[in-house]
């Protein structure tokens, strides 16, 4: 059984049918957003959610037995732990005190879709690995914008206050800038305090816009980069991992088999 299991779990087909449930499953939460859906076809969705919360638990019982004798390796995978705790948190009645709780991991049933894929899993591990660095560079942005906010509450308040009365609508207008919506309009009508006006919001624009959040861009791409190189170098393809792992479970199997046959001393 345990052979059976592995080699279902190695099984594209299988990752593949897996795959379609999660996205059915996603697109199954959005049709019951419809409350004229629901109310004509409210016993197939709960139909239809009792059988995919049944495979889900499957799955995940056939994953834990492949990995049997060492089913803690299951857990040190950190994706395994993500999907095991979507489906145990989504076995929750959804009556009760806890009501909210399993709705909420039925909705988190999507996100799944982020761990069956592994070009995902790729971005996501890279959006991680990004944080420490963007915490710096988010420091940096505060910081310009509170500098000019600060000069566009001094230079701007009386002309337009509406945008730039106090230091809070300040910061808002410049947040606003950051999406290049509508900064030419608030240029044109600070011009009225000084014809300098310009050298405010264009300064503002290639260093906010152009240069901080290129530098985000930046970032990403190089964590990114050094993800792919530190996979190629394990010899770990994300294209490909059920390969991989039939590989790597093959090795730990030979491991156990030569550590029951030593003799002990």
């Amino acid at each position: 059984m345990i052979d059976a299991c592995r080699r279902l779990a190695d099984n594209p087909r299988f990752q593949r049918a897996i795959l379609g449930v999660i996205v059915a499953n996603a697109a199954l939460i959005g049709f019951e957003t419809s409350p004229a859906l629901w109310e004509r076809h409210g016993d197939l969705f709960h139909a239809l959610n009792f059988a995919i919360q049944a495979i889900f638990v499957f799955e995940i019982v056939v994953r834990l037995l492949a990995h049997v004798p060492g089913i803690h390796r299951f857990f040190t995978d950190g994706w395994n732990v993500f999907d095991f705790t979507i489906v145990a948190v989504s076995l929750l009645p959804m009556a009760g005190p806890l009501a909210n709780v399993a709705r909420l991991a039925r909705l988190l049933r999507a996100l799944r879709l982020v761990s069956a894929l592994p070009e995902l899993r790729l971005l996501v591990s890279t959006m991680l690995r990004s944080l420490p660095s963007l915490g710096n560079v988010l420091l940096l942005l505060s910081l310009i914008l509170y500098v000019y906010a600060v000069i566009g509450v001094t230079l701007f308040a009386k002309v337009d206050a509406e945008n730039w009365g106090s230091l809070g609508m300040a910061f808002l207008t410049l947040f606003e800038m950051l999406t290049l919506e509508g900064w030419v309009e608030l240029m044109n009508a600070s011009a009225v305090a000084t014809p300098w006006a310009w050298v405010y919001y264009v300064s503002f624009v290639v260093m906010a816009v152009f240069v901080v959040v290129n530098l985000f861009i930046a970032i990403v791409i190089n964590n990114l980069e050094s993800a792919k190189r530190e996979e190629q170098a394990a010899g770990v393809s994300p294209s490909h991992p059920a390969e991989q792992i039939v590989r790597i479970r093959e090795q730990l199997e030979e491991l156990e088999q030569v550590l029951r046959t030593r003799p002990t001393a």
